[in-house]
């Protein structure tokens, strides 16, 4: 599925239309990743999808951090941002094992840089700078992606304009 978002506020606005969309079994673990190069709206995407689940704060990105958590109705999201991972071993430092179960929902940005130590994503996007906003590709590898994204297809069908 490819959808071309012209504004940063239609990029938030997708990240919402996925947190919306998320399939039945919402306590069920999930990952996201959130692949692109700097300034393709990753964080921005992320920002709409945390705020689409009652997330009030500022959302900004863990570059630094690394991984920030954010508790919701009924389950914990985490924002893993591994831009500056040198190593994909350096995974194991950060936690991210302790929130692979129910109630946790990750939204991976740079999750190209944990190699082979993270988890396969449910859902993938990859995001682009076109010469009119941004591209997003989503793609789902497993059963709960692709339960999601004929919601998000069906989000959109219902959807005017």
């Amino acid at each position: 599925m490819r959808i071309h978002t012209p504004t940063a506020a239609d990029t938030e606005a997708l990240g919402g239309r996925l947190a919306r969309s998320r399939p039945a079994d919402r306590l069920a673990w999930a990952v996201v990743y959130l692949q692109g190069e700097l300034g393709s709206g990753k964080t921005t995407l992320a920002r709409g999808f945390l705020q689409a689940l009652g997330i009030t704060g500022p959302v900004r990105s863990p570059t630094y951090t690394l991984v920030e958590l954010y508790p919701a109705a009924g389950i914990t999201l985490v924002h893993a941002d591994l831009y500056r991972l040198r190593d994909p071993a350096e995974l194991e430092s950060l936690g991210l094992r302790e929130w692979a179960a129910p109630g946790h929902l990750w939204l991976v940005e740079w999750p190209e840089k944990g190699g082979a130590r993270l988890p396969s994503p449910d859902l993938a996007l990859s995001l682009s700078i076109g010469s009119s906003g941004h591209d997003v590709e989503l793609s789902a590898p497993g059963s709960l992606g692709q339960a999601w994204l004929a919601r998000l297809q069906g989000t959109a069908r219902a959807s005017p304009g």
